[in-house]
């Protein structure tokens, strides 16, 4: 079993930053990745970042170049910072991770397992 607890988010202007963060505990060494997701009201969840074990990541479209994935081991904490945020950028994010030796298809919300409780950040223009 992982829990997951997220940072509160918080409200912008355009341009802003925010950095959003996931405190993992439980069976922690036994995860494969780590994942940002977001959704909207009526939409599907959009994987936006996602950071292996070896620290090696990767990012949605929308939000490569302006957003940073990265992770504390010793902290057992993950992070989002998020630059130049945009009003399309509003939505509930929500961390993410899947025990296993590696991570399948890291875009899939139904692959992982373990979810925090989801945090709100708007971005207003």
């Amino acid at each position: 079993q992982v829990q997951l607890t997220q940072s509160e988010g918080g409200s912008v202007r355009t341009g802003g930053s925010l950095r959003l963060s996931c405190v993992a505990s439980g069976d922690t060494e036994s995860t494969a990745c780590m994942t940002w997701f977001r959704q909207t009201p009526g939409q599907e969840r959009e994987a936006i970042a996602t950071i292996d074990r070896a620290g090696s990541t990767a990012y949605g479209d929308s939000v490569k170049g302006r957003f940073t994935i990265s992770q504390d081991n010793a902290k057992n904490t993950l992070y989002l910072q998020m630059n130049n945020l945009k009003p399309e950028d509003t939505a509930m994010y929500s961390c993410a991770t899947v025990v296993g030796p590696y991570c399948v298809a890291w875009g899939i919300a139904y692959n992982y397992q373990y979810w925090g409780q989801g945090t709100q950040v708007t971005v207003s223009s």
